[in-house]
């Protein structure tokens, strides 16, 4: 951008920012949020400019909706966990709920339009609860008049089915695999001991809709190897698939698939898939192998599957670092030069930028010797793994916080005691049957979850929140596991941190390092949010995130809190999140990252929120319906905020 062109937008946004609400209402045009991350580049950005910094704080509350699908899990259902972003497209809201129906809403008061239920198994086959992360939205280029189904929406379901409706009546599409329905479960072929359970929407692009799926983590040594389909968007048959296993391993590993959102570069005809690691997630001497597209980024052609590159982000994961959300894409001009570039967030708390033609870094990536010592029996160790530093980590991931006083004091050394027998050496400490097990930081719920970050793909500026979890992972000789498991109720086991791995020679148990108040055991913050330029690499800012909240209790503001879901970032300059422990939804501020607004909601916030103009009026919506991983609240509350008309 020319100096007199960045005056120009500034004067603008400024002008802007001091218009009344009314004003603005009047020239605002209707801006959609039609995709999972707002466009297929997930770049979770918004142009819309009526809320500022400066009148945020005027937010109210605009309409809400309470869909009557939730669960606690304390009757006869699973517990639900709806973590679905809405979407506007079509003039209308559009979202799943965990009992696997689509709400279409009118998009000014929340008012139900028609309404479609899938008739699924409300069983959790596949997860520890009923779990949806929304919708996607398809429409034919050139549409006929009075034709039905020239606009869809599409629903997957746990029991792997993808359903398509008329995005405008809500009807089955009949020329959709079997009347509407397409049963993903029929490539399910190797190793099919769960079904390929379609939680995240598809990404869709063109007339292709681009399918992966979720598994049962920690339970099977072998299981389906992970796949991607590409789907005809009218008539659901396969284009073509993409595995991401050697052929030699898919018979005694599986997974390494796509459980979260992809991405998609339209003018170069790319997709990128967020690839996770192989199972069984915690040994690998089933697999000892190399499975160079296993916790990776891969590039693959739209139209025929080819990959183009592939960029593994951990060699041999034994630490179930999934690549856990799509990458962010991006034009950024650096030292003078325009380059193509993707962002991938990961568990580790490191930001890896690529190009995104090539997967080459734009910013350097060390290889470096991790710690060799410690693994189990039969496992065999990558001797180095990638270390992104050019980017400052978020936090240090490098070293865990430390012991924190607060936790140690009120366990009366407790805290201590747990960690005195564990074995650590820092990133990539190897899993291990010895003492107490490892101290496993980050964690397996991250660092950087599945929402990854926002950028203003005018300036570069890159937003991203992250947790900062320590646990303890003791790997469990099998017949030692066996004898712990004896007498239990079928998954009562997962309730006090033991999952099997069957086929493997170890179960494991995986544990929160905490002490028995709930107070964990390591220094705080353990949430924060940061800002950071891409055009230099340099980080911008980095505070404390959220509040914790346990047994009723909060902590102190500058704690933070683990957090799951994502951040919006608008052109006026303002962050949109939920994620935090405390069922509270914030604003901050985009050069700061100060909190300018919150509201309390009925449950944390764990999806991405969807921002939108409609009738001259910007709008931010948000589905509060927790997620028991954070904390023991559910709700089925779709709550919409906006400045007061």
């Amino acid at each position: 951008m020319t100096s007199s062109m960045a005056c120009l937008s500034f004067a603008i946004l400024t002008f802007a920012a001091v218009l009344p609400a009314q004003a603005q209402q009047a020239t605002e045009p209707t801006q959609e949020w039609s995709s999972f991350h707002g466009n297929l580049s997930a770049q979770k950005f918004s142009t819309a400019t009526q809320i500022t910094p400066e009148n945020v704080h005027q937010l109210e509350k605009a309409w809400e909706v309470h869909t009557g699908d939730v669960s606690d899990g304390s009757g006869d259902l699973p517990p639900s966990f709806f973590n679905a972003t809405p979407l506007f497209v079509n003039d209308t809201i559009y979202v799943s709920t965990p009992f696997y129906r689509i709400l279409a809403l009118d998009p000014g008061n929340g008012h139900v339009r028609w309404s479609y239920d899938s008739q699924s198994r409300l069983e959790a086959l596949t997860q520890p609860g009923l779990k949806t992360r929304g919708v996607a939205y398809w429409e034919a280029a050139e549409q006929i008049p009075g034709r039905a189904c020239e606009k869809r929406v599409y629903l997957g379901t746990m029991d792997a089915n993808l359903h398509a409706v008329d995005a405008d009546t809500g009807q089955p599409c009949a020329d959709f695999g079997n009347g509407g329905v397409v049963n993903i479960n029929q490539w399910n072929t190797s190793n099919d001991v769960w079904p390929l359970s379609v939680l995240q929407p598809p990404t869709v692009s063109g007339d292709q809709l681009f399918v992966g799926w979720a598994g049962w983590d920690w339970q099977y040594s072998k299981a389906p190897p992970g796949t991607v389909f590409a789907l005809d968007a009218r008539t659901g048959e396969l284009n073509w698939d993409l595995n991401f296993l050697p052929e030699e391993m898919r018979t005694k590993s599986g997974t390494a698939n796509v459980w979260t959102a992809m991405s998609v570069d339209e003018e170069r005809g790319i997709l990128y898939m967020p690839v996770s690691s192989p199972s069984p997630n915690y040994w690998g001497g089933n697999r000892t192998e190399p499975a160079p597209m296993a916790t990776s980024i891969t590039a693959a052609d739209v139209e025929t599957g080819e990959v183009l590159w592939s960029y593994q982000l951990v060699a041999h994961d034994i630490w179930d670092y999934d690549t856990n959300a799509a990458p962010t894409l991006v034009d950024l001009t650096i030292d003078g030069q325009e380059v193509p570039a993707l962002i991938q967030t990961t568990k580790m708390g490191m930001l890896f930028v690529l190009n995104r033609e090539t997967g080459e870094p734009i910013y350097p990536v060390e290889e470096r010797p991790v710690s060799q010592t410690g693994a189990v029996e039969g496992e065999v160790l990558a001797p180095t793994q990638k270390f992104s530093l050019a980017i400052p980590p978020m936090n240090d991931p490098f070293e865990w916080p430390g012991l924190w006083w607060l936790g140690q004091a009120t366990s009366l050394g407790g805290c201590g005691r747990k960690i005195e027998n564990t074995r650590y050496k820092g990133l990539y400490t190897p899993p291990t049957d010895e003492g107490q097990g490892t101290l496993f930081y980050p964690a397996t719920s991250g660092g950087m979850q599945w929402g990854g970050g926002a950028v203003d793909p005018r300036t570069g500026l890159y937003i991203i929140n992250t947790s900062r979890v320590v646990e303890t992972l003791r790997m469990i000789p099998r017949q030692e596991y066996d004898t712990l498991i004896q007498g239990r109720e079928e998954g009562s086991a997962s309730e006090v941190g033991l999952y099997p791995q069957l086929g493997a020679p170890y179960g494991f148990e995986l544990a929160v390092l905490r002490n028995w108040l709930g107070i964990p055991c390591w220094k705080p913050p353990y949430g924060t949010i940061a800002a950071y330029d891409l055009t230099t690499g340099e980080q911008v800012w980095n505070v404390p995130f959220g509040m914790s909240q346990y047994w009723g209790f909060y902590g102190m503001r500058d704690w933070g809190s683990p957090n799951i879901g994502g951040p919006v970032l608008t052109a006026s300059g303002v962050i949109f999140i939920g994620a935090s422990m405390d069922s509270r939804v914030r604003a901050l501020s985009a050069e700061t990252g100060e909190e300018l607004w919150s509201a309390i909601v009925d449950a944390p916030v764990n999806s991405i929120p969807a921002v939108y103009t409609w009738q001259g009026r910007q709008y931010v919506l948000f589905t509060a319906g927790g997620n028991q991983i954070l904390a023991p609240r559910v709700s089925d509350q779709i709550v919409a905020y906006a400045l007061p008309e």
